[in-house]
Parts: C-alpha cells; structure tokens; sequence
C-alpha cells in the first residue's frame, strides 16, 4: 500500500509502519511540493496545509486515493475536492493546548498591559500604569469545539466567566457559564470583556463577525482571533478599531497571508498581531503522527476512522 506523508512526519511515520501487516510504501511530500517518488497509485495522503496550489490539486485528483487525513484542523483547503468516496479526517486534538495556551498569553498581555510597557522599555521609558485582573472578566467564545473547551477551561481556572456561542447548545458545557445559540452572538459581544473566535471555516461562518458584532462589544472590549481570519469581516474590523469601538484586538489570523505590509493593522498600538503562529508546538510531530498511526491501524483492520469530517457542516 502505498502513503504520501508530509517530509516532517516521515521518520515516526515509517518506524511504527514496520510493525503493520501490510506493506506500507512511503512517498514524502516537502512543504514546497517536492515528492521524493511519483505519487500515482497512492491509497492514503496525508495532507499539509501549506502546498503549492498546484501540487494540492495533483495530489487530491488521484483516482486510487480512499482515505484523506488533514495534518489541520480546518480542511476547506480540501472541501469540494475530494470525491464522496474517499475518507476524509482530520487533526483534531493535536493543537488544543497550544492555541488555547496563546489565547491565555493575548488575554495576560492585555490586561497587564505588556505591549505597552515593551514599547516604553524601547523608549527607556519609566511610566507606571492601571492594571487589570482577569478575574471576574467575561469570556465569550465563539464557537466550543476542542480548542474552545481547553480555552474556557483555562478561563475558569483564573476565575473568568465563560459565555459561549454554538450550533447546538446543551446548557451542560464543561467550564461555561452560560451557552447560547449562534444567533444570540450579538448578545455574547455585548455582555463580553474578550471575544475569542474558535470556529473552523465554513461557508456559514465566513464572515461571522461584521459590524453589528463591533457595535455591540464594549469600547474596552477585545476582539481575539485563532480561527481563520476570513471568519472576521477585516474592514469592518479596522473601522472598528479606527473609531474607538472596541478596545483592541489579538490577531493570529488573517484574511490575506503573510499579512501585507500596507494593513493598517501594523502600526496600531491596540492590535497584537502573530504569524498564524498559535498552533505551533514541540509536540506537534508527536501528536500528528500519534492520531493518524492510530486511524491507519483502524483503516487497514476496516474499522471507523476517528476524527472523520462531516462534510454538509465542514468540520
């Protein structure tokens, strides 16, 4: 059977491989799209985010593929590109902690003010500010899926309250407070100190964010992405920002990436802005390769798959 795998899973990859029944032929595959043998006759890909389009589009067409698996938690790098009869899963679990761990750092830099006190130290400034607790503070999330229930059980564990947003609302929600339908976000922007958004990319959910959630959010509120940068209207974000609507804003997302050296996002002093950078982990290989070793176990015994991606939602 024959496997394309990303170059950095290789080495796991191919070790626990030798204990299979099956022979397992490994074709890596670099970030840049270098294969290290023709990929045509492929059973299962395991896909990168970042590949060159062209590469993408080469790999997700071949005929002999039965069984996707995302490295990413969101696949719409994949959606309506994969016939109904492949298997399509995903990464979740592997970048629960780490990017729940960065919506923890965003909400410490805030309320201690540390981009502030960064900027002085540069300047060789000695100026004393008002600083905040996170205690007490409101969390509204946007979206409880894996990375938000690890960020509302952080929240609790610093005496937040959590508020939080999704499809289907049970009212039991693990370290949530209070848990509304999605069509109560406005109401979760009003009554929020932060808003963190942790929704895959869907066609329901770009967008999500506009205007009437800027408006209704507090002039001291913040507004903290980790999702996908096009689940925030981005203009309507920077006319916020421009008139003093929100507070601020902690952006790991963007809707063009790299973000271009012209947004006005650069230079103002109440955006944090990172390089699509939360998920980043030393575990990450580790993880990665701990989830798709266990699925391909399960794929060669012809057993259900984990992490399989509902197609009609897009996660």
């Amino acid at each position: 059977m024959k496997i394309i795998v990303p170059e950095f899973m290789a080495a796991p990859v191919e070790e626990a491989a030798k204990a299979f029944e099956v022979p397992v032929e490994m074709v890596t595959v670099t970030l840049e799209g270098k294969l290290s043998a023709p990929p045509e006759g492929a059973e299962v890909l395991v896909l990168p985010w970042r590949l060159p389009p062209e590469v993408r589009r080469r790999l997700l067409a071949l005929p002999s593929l039965r069984w996707i698996h995302s490295v990413s938690v969101g696949v719409d790098h994949a959606l309506g590109k994969v016939p109904p009869h492949v298997q399509l899963t995903n990464a979740r679990g592997v970048f629960d902690r780490p990017i729940a761990e960065m919506v923890l750092t965003y909400l410490l830099m805030i309320v201690k003010r540390m981009p502030t006190f960064l900027r002085q130290q540069e300047a060789r400034l000695w100026k004393r500010h008002r600083l905040l607790e996170l205690e007490g503070m409101t969390l509204g999330l946007v979206g409880l899926g894996h990375i938000g229930r690890q960020t509302a059980q952080m929240a609790k564990m610093l005496g937040m309250r959590v508020l939080a947003v999704r499809r289907h609302p049970r009212g039991d929600e693990a370290h949530v407070d209070r848990t509304m339908p999605i069509e109560k976000l406005e109401r979760l922007c009003a009554e929020s100190d932060f808003v963190v958004v942790a929704v895959p990319l869907t066609p329901e959910t770009r967008g999500l964010i506009g205007e009437p959630h800027f408006r209704a959010m507090s002039s001291s509120a913040w507004l903290i992405n980790v999702a996908r940068g096009a689940v925030v209207d981005e203009a309507a974000l920077i006319r916020a920002l421009q008139a003093g609507e929100i507070g601020g804003a902690a952006l790991d997302v963007f809707t063009e990436e790299p973000l271009p050296p012209d947004s006005p996002l650069w230079t103002m002093e109440n955006v944090i802005i990172t390089p699509h950078n939360s998920w980043s982990t030393p575990r990450l290989v580790e993880r990665e390769a701990t989830i798709f070793l266990e699925n391909l176990r399960r794929y060669l015994e012809g057993a259900p798959l984990l992490n399989l991606v509902d197609r009609r939602l897009g996660y």
